[in-house]
């Protein structure tokens, strides 16, 4: 009993380490898996033991005392309790990831999809894509759910998208330099090469998840300012969505209602009349919709915020007049647009 009461209190102090030390910065895979093998081990030993009155006051008792020294150690501790340790694996992985300190090498053995987690790897099980695997069990719950609404996004987007806030969060939480908030999001968007369509579906579902604290407005606000520097990823993003899509953004987000306004506006700027199409067409490479869409988007932007309907027509209007202010379809993109939202 006394080497498990040892065990019992060395995770609990691994469980602090993960949350709040920047010793985690010199973790490998390997001290990876082994804290997850001891995370395993107590929500072994409570499954043993939970049913025992004697061991589980003698448990009880261990972790009174060293949650006791760790508070006296460490500013805003949070107490692990006997009632935590069937979760253990939980609480290190939301412990890892609000850990502003954790590497991104470890990220990304963490949300790795190209290997089966749980295999063997030394002594130790490998957790490689163990947040990609909860990723699906909680995108599964999500679907089968009967109370769930069918999301527009799909269920993956919307887990990775609280997961991507979490850590944004924590972040940003730790002070006013934003760099580690900027390099996560850069890292994130350099692994998903070949994977954009997804990383734009998490940053959408990311920006509709609740603003219920500080915090998480923060992080929105930080997230949409990210996301107007990377114009072309703002572009990619919009040819993407549909229009129901952007117009609930677009009324949760000001800042992204007007820079989504302004990438329409590129599109229609850059259209040609295709006489053999007989419609209008875009002409410059890279992310783009069709005249019917861009219609569409430019409505629901409108839907979203009914003010912003005014604004832009006269600006169409202004574009339209010194285009000649013809009224003949295909002389001018800016007169046949304003007929369509008119329609």
């Amino acid at each position: 009993m006394e080497a498990v009461l040892k065990n019992l209190a060395s995770t609990v102090e691994m469980l602090a380490v993960a949350a709040q030390s920047d010793a985690v910065n010199h973790w490998d895979k390997q001290t990876l898996s082994r804290a997850f093998h001891w995370a395993r081990y107590c929500e072994h030993i409570f499954s043993r033991f939970h049913n025992n009155a004697a061991i589980r006051r003698i448990m009880e008792k261990q972790l009174q005392l060293t949650n006791q020294t760790l508070r006296d150690t460490i500013p805003g501790y949070t107490e692990v309790s006997f009632s935590d340790l069937p979760r253990c694996q939980h609480l290190l992985l939301v412990r890892l990831l609000n850990n502003p300190e954790l590497p991104s090498s470890l990220m990304k053995i963490l949300f790795d999809t190209t290997r089966p987690v749980k295999t063997m790897h030394g002594d130790y099980e490998d957790v490689t894509g163990l947040c990609s695997h909860i990723v699906q069990c909680k995108s599964v719950y999500k679907v089968l759910s009967p109370l769930a609404d069918m999301s527009a996004l799909g269920a993956d987007a919307e887990v990775q998208g609280e997961m991507l806030m979490e850590r944004l969060e924590a972040l940003l939480n730790q002070g006013s330099e934003t760099c580690r908030a900027e390099q996560f999001l850069g890292s994130v968007l350099q692994g998903c090469e070949g994977a954009l369509q997804q990383f734009c579906l998490v940053i959408a579902a990311a920006l509709l998840t609740s603003k219920n604290c500080t915090a998480q407005t923060a992080a929105h606000d930080f997230l949409l300012d990210w996301l107007q520097k990377k114009h072309s990823l703002l572009q990619y993003m919009c040819s993407l969505l549909s229009p129901t899509l952007l117009k609930d953004l677009a009324k949760e987000h000001q800042k992204l209602r007007d820079a989504s306004c302004n990438v329409l506006k590129k599109w229609a700027s850059e259209m040609e009349y295709s006489l053999s199409d007989g419609e209008w067409v875009l002409t410059s490479t890279g992310p783009g919709v069709s005249f019917k869409k861009l219609t569409e988007l430019f409505l629901a932007l409108f839907d979203a915020s009914p003010s912003l309907r005014g604004d832009v027509e006269k600006e169409l209007n202004a574009l339209k007049i010194s285009d000649g202010d013809f009224d003949v379809t295909g002389l001018s993109v800016w007169g046949d647009l304003l007929s369509a939202l008119n329609m």
